[in-house]
């Protein structure tokens, strides 16, 4: 018996014939028959002696699989003389490795994931195949399930698991080695799989800013999000949040597979003026579960035009000559204006310095001169009317004057005004007068060249009647000692039209003030000298007590000098023997007030 013998190999087995009787054995013939079967090492005739033995060789070398049999026959002249031999054996293919699948693939895995697969290994041969080892290759692949050396018999199947946990984006390729005494001694399969990042959401642009938008108005942005990562994202909710602010066009719940967008619109309207904030918060089951979108603007008032001053009186002003004002228009809203037309009406206006159409941005000014020049002596009146965007698209801006036919004269009283002397540091002031004489006169300007005077107390310009007067201030403001001098002038529609004022000063320094104390020494005969405390006086009382003596004073008077204006003090003193012993405080000087600057 052969037993299983894999095809193209041979299996060999050794027969001993033995004469076991009293006389010699001759063998005339040895044949053998079955398909793979041989028979070597006998020749014939041979004779056996009795106890004498011989052997041979039987051989198996199947081709085919499946069960074999035959016979070796010996023929003799024994008492047996055929003698059989029954031969078995059975052909079998030797033991392969098969791999299912041949390949393995796990298409997209999000980096940081991990996935598995199982991999199933069968002996498809006819007899056992030992398995010596089991590698694996490959960034982020490995196995488990399976040990070596493992021994599956013919048709036997392991089954083990194929994970793949990729650390990086990008494709990646590996292999499974299988290493056996099989007829394919190596068995490879292929792995291969894709690390892809994780779903993400990205916005653009990362933030909304509106700027400034009128109150009332609308303005409207668009906002894109885009899935940045390698796998699918769900976004179940988009909300927004901010006074003013609102989106449309967003529709959830929405999935946007590796690199697809969506876009929605985000809108500011504001209801008050002001800074105003808020932010889009998008949620989904991205790596970023949540992002958030800043959102700011502003609300501004819409522009407006306003008038500084609001209206125009140029006085008298005599036949013939002309005098002119300044106005100024401002944009006091919180956008720009554009001022398309400026028209003025009335007898003997006119205007220059302004030329339309005029873009006035957020709190800008223009200015522009307004001049009368009456042709008659009477009142005349009129108007700036100014045509804009702003919120009131026309302005008004009224104008009155009166024609004189005489030109009247301006005086001031003191011609020359002496502010005194004035300490350092603090200030003076004095009052003049101004007279209007023979006709109405405008006072349009005041001003010192010497900027330690300055004058107040009337507001310009100011229309003087015929016979009245005006009082205005002079205040002096030293800041060095000495006489110090200016001029103050006065600018009018008077003849003529500057009228001036002397001024002088004295700049004085502050006086200095010291306190004169005295005491009746005392009685003690040990008594070497004395201290002197003094304390500031508040609230009808004393405060804490300091020493003001370097040394002891040996005397009954003392000097403060270390004193500050308009400060109350109060004093005490006490007796220091020759043990340097002091004596508590004398009766309390209080309430001691320094004069102030």
């Amino acid at each position: 018996m052969f037993g299983s013998v894999i095809i193209g190999t041979q299996q060999t087995q050794t027969v001993t014939l033995t004469n076991s009787g009293g006389s010699s054995v001759n063998i005339s013939q040895a044949s053998v028959s079955g398909t793979g079967f041989q028979i070597s090492g006998i020749t014939t005739p041979l004779t056996l002696m009795p106890s004498q033995s011989t052997a041979f060789t039987v051989t198996f070398a199947p081709q085919t699989t499946g069960n074999g049999n035959g016979t070796v026959t010996l023929t003799s002249d024994a008492s047996n003389s055929t003698l059989s031999l029954p031969l078995s054996g059975t052909g079998v293919s030797a033991g392969t490795v098969s791999a299912n699948p041949a390949n393995v693939s796990f298409g997209s895995v999000t980096v940081g994931n991990k996935q598995s697969l199982s991999e199933t290994v069968t002996n498809t041969g006819g007899t056992s195949v030992t398995i010596s080892q089991v590698a694996v290759s490959g960034s982020g692949f490995s196995i488990n399930g399976i040990s070596a050396p493992l021994t599956p018999a013919a048709g036997q199947s392991a089954i083990f698991t194929v994970l793949f946990s990729p650390s990086s984006a990008g494709n990646a390729s590996g292999s499974i080695t299988i290493s056996s005494n099989a007829s394919n001694p190596t068995l490879t399969i292929p792995l291969s799989g894709t690390g892809v990042t994780p779903g993400t959401l990205g916005a653009s642009p990362t933030t909304l800013s509106f700027g400034n938008v009128t109150i009332g108005n609308k303005q409207s942005l668009s906002e894109t999000v885009t899935n940045t990562g390698g796998t699918d994202v769900t976004i179940s909710q988009i909300a927004i949040s901010g006074s003013g602010f609102s989106l449309t066009g967003n529709t959830t719940p929405v999935t946007l597979s590796a690199g697809q967008s969506v876009s929605f619109t985000v809108s500011f309207t504001p209801s008050s003026a002001g800074s105003a904030s808020g932010s889009i918060t998008i949620s989904s089951n991205a790596s970023n579960p949540t992002l958030t979108i800043p959102l700011s603007g502003t609300g501004v008032m819409p522009g407006t035009l306003g008038a500084n001053p609001t209206s125009l009186s140029f006085g008298s002003v005599t036949v013939g000559n002309k005098q002119s004002l300044s106005e100024t228009v401002t944009n006091t809203g919180g956008t720009s204006v554009t001022i398309s037309q400026v028209a003025i009406s009335g007898s003997g206006f006119s205007l220059t310095g302004i030329t339309t159409p005029l873009t006035l941005t957020a709190g800008q000014s223009t200015t522009f001169t307004v001049s009368f020049a009456p042709s008659s002596a009477r009142g005349a009146s009129g108007s700036i009317t100014l045509t804009s965007s702003a919120s009131n698209p026309t302005l008004t801006i009224p104008l009155s004057g009166t024609g004189s036919s005489a030109v009247g004269q301006l005086a001031v009283t003191p011609i020359s005004l002496d502010l005194g002397s004035v300490v350092v540091g603090t200030s003076g002031t004095k009052s003049g007068t101004l007279t209007a004489i023979g006709a109405d006169v405008t006072v349009t300007g005041a001003s010192t060249n010497n900027s330690v005077f300055s004058v107040g107390g009337v507001s310009l310009p100011v229309t003087i009647p015929a016979g009245q007067s005006v009082s205005f201030t002079v205040t002096f403001s030293p800041s060095v000692t000495g006489v110090a001098s200016g001029t103050l002038t006065f600018t009018s529609n008077a003849q003529p039209s500057t009228t001036t004022e002397a001024l002088t000063g004295t700049g004085t320094s502050a006086p200095t003030h010291s306190v004169n104390l005295s005491w009746n020494a005392s009685t003690s005969s040990d008594v070497v000298g004395y201290n002197i405390y003094r304390a500031v006086y508040s609230s009808s009382s004393c405060g804490s007590y300091a020493k003001i003596n370097s040394l002891l004073n040996t005397s009954t008077l003392y000097t403060d000098s270390n004193v500050v204006g308009g400060t109350s003090y109060c004093y005490a003193a006490t007796a220091v023997n020759t043990s340097n012993e002091e004596s508590g405080y004398s009766n309390i000087l209080s309430n001691i007030q320094i004069p102030t600057p």
